[in-house]
């Protein structure tokens, strides 16, 4: 029995060294609101860099003033753009990325459309087609473009396909497929019967992404094998859902919005998890 023991003991310790922490959950850092800004065009989600914030509508995107939350510059779809539905986005080297799609309607087609944010000029189109679903939300992390093709339960997805069908996907500079990932069961639980809406990669090095209405934020992480995102943790916000975005000038702090209330909500992670801290600098 003793031998028994010994080698259950070693073969643990091997499967941890090999394949990492069997117990990845930690405790959640908590949240303190730092500054809200109203914002009729924040239905859908908000990007963010040094100086504005942008609030994302479905055809809209109003640019605004961090510090004094003046709206400097709106853009508005017209016929001829041909914008059915936007989503979050991210401000990567003076342009505005987001994610688009035509949702509601089926079949799913995708692009990630582009505007100067210096002016909110459109400026180039990037068609996804079918792809893995409806696009969501596009990030820039570790070189690499990521996006989120999501699925539903009830309006606006294929009927036998509901939220656990929604993918990650990781592409390089020219959008060549490098890998994707789905999420873990009890996060699909936390979507349905909607899906997920926002995702932005955290300073800590992990993946933060919100469903559709919950006031909640859940902190993933790429399994060192397998194409399935880890949970670590869940962190209670005050904003339900919809489109989030790191504020990477602060570091610490979080954009999301408040869709009823049409207001852009900046809040401080007050501890990211011991963990991951370690990996703060230099990251992007």
């Amino acid at each position: 029995m003793r031998r028994v023991i010994i080698s259950i003991g070693f073969l643990a310790i091997t499967l941890a060294i090999v394949f990492g922490p069997m117990d990845i959950t930690a405790k959640a850092p908590a949240t303190t609101v730092v500054k809200r800004m109203k914002a009729p065009e924040a239905s859908q989600g908000v990007a963010v860099d040094k100086d504005y914030v942008y609030a994302i509508g479905t055809k809209q995107i109003g640019k605004y003033a961090r510090k004094t939350g003046k709206r400097v510059a709106t853009w508005k779809a017209s016929k001829k753009d041909k914008i059915i539905h936007l989503d979050s986005g991210v401000v990567v080297d003076g342009k505005l990325y987001m994610a688009h799609s035509n949702f509601p309607r089926i079949p799913m087609d995708s692009s990630i459309e582009i505007w100067d944010a210096n002016t909110l000029q459109h400026i180039h189109s990037i068609p996804l087609g079918e792809a893995y679903g409806s696009s969501t939300w596009i990030d820039r992390y570790d070189g690499a473009w990521w996006i989120c093709y999501a699925h539903y339960a009830d309006y606006g997805g294929y009927f036998d396909k509901g939220p656990e069908w929604t993918t990650v996907v990781k592409y390089d500079d020219n959008f060549n497929e490098l890998g994707r990932w789905t999420f873990p069961e009890e996060v699909v639980e936390r979507f349905f019967p909607f899906s997920c809406s926002g995702g932005s990669w955290g300073p800590d090095g992990l993946l933060y992404v919100s469903g559709h209405d919950r006031p909640e934020l859940y902190a993933l992480r790429i399994p060192p094998r397998g194409r399935v995102l880890e949970l670590v943790y869940t962190i209670e916000i005050e904003s339900g859902g919809q489109g989030i975005a790191w504020d990477r000038p602060q570091k610490d702090t979080i954009c999301t919005i408040k869709r009823k209330e049409k207001e852009i909500v900046m809040s401080r992670v007050d501890q990211l998890n011991n963990v991951y801290k370690a990996r703060l600098s230099g990251e992007n």
